[in-house]
This record gives structure tokens, C-alpha cells and sequence, in this order.
């Protein structure tokens, strides 16, 4: 097997450490700020939020993207997102590079910042920096640290999100192969609706890649996997996904798009898919993960756009997590996603784990056996697969249900 799974997140990839700690930025008794180091300077790649309104430390990091400068550090806090702050913002995201910078001895314009929360409320500048100056002492390579760091970032998270993969290449000398790790963590639960995606997360890899290939690979894999996931409808201020390219690893670099460049960008693609299913099944009040599969669609974006639909859908969601089976729901949210089709050609089915239930085909809602149904839609993962009868394109999307704790959390989430 070409890719492999392996344990860790952020930490996986050879020089690579990361620290937590309390800052009581705005929760009290558990860690809310998040350091990833790497001993060296890494080719850096990003994709942020489409939302008009950036926060503070989208805008820093976008600019240190735009201009190919390298990465060295991510520093990431919870609880206050640094977004509608104005020059107030942007001259602390200043600060806390630079303090930063000093305690890490890198230069501030390799400091990367992400940041999670209410938006409005100014950081406070004495934590952060008090934050910053205790991670930077308790720095670890080890598995361990880099789960911690994923747990840290978690707002109204529920579960830490963190994944590894390893994978060969050539050697540097000419001869035999290395190993290669790449590992990332992320934070999403809410304000979750694709258009580059919503949610912090950080990529980090030993591979040694040229920084515009990678930039490119970002940009590939971004379209069908966090681009592909919806709870709620919203994109946040705050989208921010970052890839650090160490080089460590001893590959010889990849400087085109050959075997290597598709191989690395396989590995890329599943990890950014392994972490954008975990939030879509972590959405805010979430009981069940939904995924809609889109087969024999006439082009790659139709059928993006007609899964993407389904799985956005509230009354799809409200549906599941009533379990009950008004699957003329899923019809809908297909009929209105925008491009067209012939509604007599397609089928519409419920995959579970053992069992299968079409409930539309040759432009009817079929009978079908409401306690097969309700067994269906009592498993945790909620499967649709629809065939459009059109062409040989598909793609997949992913979202959760809504519930009363959806409302619940968001209803009372400032104060």
C-alpha cells in the first residue's frame, strides 16, 4: 500500500514539536492556546476564508503566503476569533509575532497565527504573550504533544481531530527510498459551510517540495474535501489551513508534477479528506454523520454541487435526526442544488453497513419497508447514493444533522 496510516497528527513528520498551555483567554480551566515549531524554516501553502470579512490573523497569514516567505511556527487561540477588530487586530497579530520571534529566536514574518471564537472582543494581549512564552519551553516532538495541541485548539468541538500518513520516495542520493510523513490537526464544529472551508487546521510534512507545487496541491485537494463538508450553512471569518514543508525527510525535492508530486498529493488529499469527514461528524449538537455519494453526474462540478446540496439541506438534516424517512427531502435538495437533469432517470438509495433501501427510481417515490428504514437511519453514518444516469462523473459530500443542541449551543455561545 502506497500510503499508509500511521499514529500521530501535527508532531508525525521528522522536526516538528508542539506545545499547549492556559491562557484563560476566555474559558477557564482547560488549555486554550495551541504552539507547532519546526526546527527549521518550511516551504509554506495556504487557503483561507471567502467570507468577505477576514479576521486579523487571516489577513497576517494570507500576506506572509502571498509574498513566499517560509513558515517556522503556528501559534493558535481559543475562545476570542481576533475577527471585526480593525488596526486593533492587526497591530496585535504584530505583537504576538514578534514576541513570538523572540522566543522561539525566528524571524516574526515566519510566525503564523490562527485564531477561534467570538467575534468582536479584542485578545488580551498579556495572555497570549504569557501563552506563547510557556510553550515555547515545553516544546515536544512526541506523539503525545501533538494531541494535546489538537485538543487545545477544540471550541465547541466535542472530539480532538488529528490524522498521519506515511509514504516513500525517492532518496536525496540517488538511491532507494525514504519514508516521508505527513500530519495535521483541526478544529470545526460550527460556522461550517465549504468555500475554501471553515475551520483551523494545520498540515505538516518532512517532504522536501518546491513551495509553489505545494501551494498547488493545497489548492487541488481543498475542492473535494473541506470544500465538501456543511453543518450549518455558515462560513466563518477565520478559515485558515496551512501546509509546513520541512524537507527533513531526505526525499530528493520534487520540483515538478511527476510520480512523486502525485503520490504526495494522494497522501495530501487523504489526510485533508480524513479531517474534514471528522468535523462534518462533529458538527455542533451532531447524533449523525450524513454523506451523500453523487454517481453518473454529466460533470465533476455538477455533481459537487448536487451532493453539497443534499448534505446542506436543514430539512435533509432535520429528517435524520428525527429518523424518519421522508426521503422526498433528499429529491428536493437534488432538484433545487441548480444544474439540470431528468428527475425519471435517477435513483436515489440509503446505504447503511448491511443494508441498502431505494426509496426513488423511474420518477417515483418507491414503497419501502418503514422498519428497514428507521434501522437505516438509526446507524451513526447516514449513507445516500444517488445516480444521476448522465454521465461518469461523481463526487461526495459530508455534513451532520440538526438537532436541539444545535440551537442550544449557538443560542447562548458569547455569553
Amino acid at each position: 500500500m502506497k500510503i499508509r496510516k500511521i499514529p500521530g497528527g501535527i508532531t508525525a513528520a521528522k522536526g516538528f514539536s508542539a506545545a499547549n498551555c492556559e491562557a484563560a483567554i476566555k474559558y477557564q480551566n482547560r488549555k486554550d492556546m495551541a504552539l507547532v515549531y519546526s526546527d527549521v524554516p518550511c516551504a509554506l501553502a495556504g487557503v483561507f476564508t471567502s467570507n468577505k470579512v477576514k479576521a486579523a490573523p487571516v489577513l497576517w497569514d494570507m500576506d506572509i503566503v502571498k509574498n513566499g516567505k517560509p513558515g517556522q511556527a503556528f501559534i493558535v487561540n481559543t475562545g476570542i476569533a481576533n475577527a471585526g477588530t480593525g488596526e486593533a487586530g492587526m497591530n496585535l497579530c504584530r505583537q504576538t509575532a514578534a514576541h513570538a520571534a523572540e522566543a522561539l529566536g525566528i524571524p516574526a514574518d515566519s510566525v503564523l497565527l490562527g485564531s477561534t471564537g467570538v467575534i468582536g472582543p479584542n485578545l488580551p494581549e498579556d495572555r497570549i504573550n504569557a501563552g506563547i512564552s510557556a510553550m515555547a519551553k515545553t516544546l515536544s516532538a512526541s506523539a503525545e504533544a501533538g494531541t494535546a495541541a489538537s485538543i487545545a485548539i477544540m471550541t465547541t468541538d466535542t472530539v480532538n481531530k488529528e490524522t498521519a500518513v506515511e509514504f516513500d520516495l525517492p532518496a536525496a542520493g540517488g538511491e532507494g527510498t525514504v519514508t516521508v510523513c505527513l500530519g495535521g490537526m483541526s478544529k470545526g464544529s460550527g460556522m461550517i459551510h465549504p468555500n475554501m472551508c471553515t475551520m483551523l487546521a494545520c498540515l505538516s510534512t518532512d517532504c522536501a517540495i518546491d513551495r509553489g507545487l505545494l501551494q498547488k496541491a493545497l489548492g487541488t485537494v481543498v475542492t473535494d474535501t473541506f470544500n465538501m463538508i456543511s453543518v450549518d450553512g455558515d462560513t466563518s471569518t477565520n478559515d485558515t489551513l496551512l501546509v509546513l514543508a520541512g524537507g527533513l525527510a531526505g526525499n530528493r525535492p520534487i520540483t515538478e508534477e511527476d510520480e512523486s508530486y502525485r503520490l504526495f498529493l494522494e497522501a495530501l488529499f487523504t489526510v485533508c479528506r480524513e479531517l474534514a469527514i471528522r468535523m462534518a461528524g462533529d458538527g455542533e449538537g451532531a447524533t449523525h454523520m450524513i454523506e451523500t455519494r453523487v454517481i453518473h453526474a454529466d460533470t465533476k462540478e455538477n455533481a459537487r454541487i448536487l451532493a453539497r446540496s443534499v448534505v446542506a439541506s436543514n430539512l435533509v438534516k432535520a429528517m435524520i435526526y428525527g429518523k424518519d424517512a421522508n426521503c422526498g427531502r433528499v429529491l428536493c435538495a437534488l432538484g433545487y442544488a441548480g444544474p439540470e437533469f431528468d428527475p425519471a432517470a435517477i435513483t436515489i438509495d440509503m446505504v447503511g453497513e448491511k443494508d441498502s433501501l431505494c426509496f426513488y427510481k423511474d420518477g417515483c417515490v418507491q414503497r419501502f419497508d418503514e422498519e428497514k428504514a428507521l434501522a437505516l437511519l438509526s446507524e451513526h453514518d447516514i449513507h445516500f447514493l444517488c445516480d444521476m444516469n448522465m454521465g461518469d462523473e461523481e463526487a461526495t459530500a459530508w455534513g451532520c444533522d440538526l438537532t436541539y443542541d444545535y440551537v442550544k449551543i449557538n443560542g447562548d455561545y458569547r455569553t
